[in-house]
């Protein structure tokens, strides 16, 4: 009983209790996302989220902060959510702004503007659930799908192979990039902590679950099993560089991609304005 109650003062601290519980399905791996990132903030010192803003755009994920936070919340139209963080965070460039979203808005529909928030050093963070399947509209195959996986789109399997999300943000520029899986729950914290405390664009990846819509079609329909998975085909970052390609198909790549000290967007504008020439200057 008593860490119930503790349970309930952390979240009413940062949930909005008429919305509890969720409605995510059973086994869904969002609320782990949530609580991973609560208890980042919490770590942080934050009592509160009136220094945060949120956005996010169409799916599952971008419910985590509408409606659940008691926070500012925008929920914008599908893959669009980072280009409307641009215009937060230009507007207040004090707060700090995160964007959540699903791998099919994030890597499918907003592909391009992951990728150019990430050429831009976007000075805010990006939190990316990967269910490797859109799961709200229907089962339909996105760019994270594995090859060969029967979807609604492809039921005779998977024929493309999947982007590498993280490898290809971290390519773009970005400050910080990190995959981690909803089995990793306390690298997923650390990797929110210092995604969160980052000059400029900061990434993570979290793969989860959704035993309701992608494990029943692999033979996962519980989420325990799908986390199994998650653990036993996870393989550090650093090992997988030692490997072939061959050698990692069907395998979970974790750990850091990046993590690197770079001018942001807004400190180069600002030096740009006063007329900081930077050409030919390592950042």
């Amino acid at each position: 009983m008593r860490r119930l109650s503790q349970n309930l003062h952390f979240a009413r601290k940062y949930l909005r209790e008429e919305v509890l519980p969720t409605a995510y399905c059973s086994g869904c791996g969002l609320g782990t996302i949530m609580n991973s990132f609560l208890k980042a903030v919490a770590e942080m010192g934050h009592t509160d989220l009136n220094q945060f803003v949120f956005c996010s755009g169409i799916g599952c994920s971008a419910w985590i902060p509408s409606p659940h936070f008691r926070a500012d919340t925008i929920h914008t139209t599908h893959g669009r959510s980072l280009t409307v963080a641009l215009g937060m965070k230009l507007v207040r460039p004090e707060l700090k702004v995160v964007v959540f979203g699903g791998d099919g808005d994030m890597a499918g529909i907003g592909l391009n503007h992951l990728v150019q928030s990430a050429r831009r050093n976007l000075d805010l963070t990006a939190i990316m659930a990967n269910n490797m399947i859109y799961g709200m509209t229907g089962g339909q195959i996105a760019p994270t799908t594995p090859i060969g996986t029967k979807t609604s789109t492809t039921p005779f399997g998977a024929f493309e192979y999947p982007l590498d999300v993280s490898k290809l943000v971290a390519a773009a520029g970005a400050s910080y990039v990190a995959r981690w899986t909803t089995f990793h729950v306390v690298q997923l914290k650390e990797a929110i902590k210092k995604a969160l405390s980052k000059e400029g664009f900061s990434f993570v990846e979290a793969v989860t679950q959704c035993p309701s819509i992608f494990g029943r079609r692999i033979g996962m329909d519980e989420g325990r099993r799908m986390l199994q998975w998650f653990r036993d085909s996870s393989v550090p970052v650093s090992k997988a560089r030692e490997m072939r390609d061959e050698e990692l198909v069907g395998k979970i790549v974790v750990g850091e991609f990046a993590n690197i000290e770079k001018a942001g967007l807004l400190r180069n504008m600002k030096e740009a304005a006063m007329g900081v020439s930077r050409v030919g200057q390592e950042k």
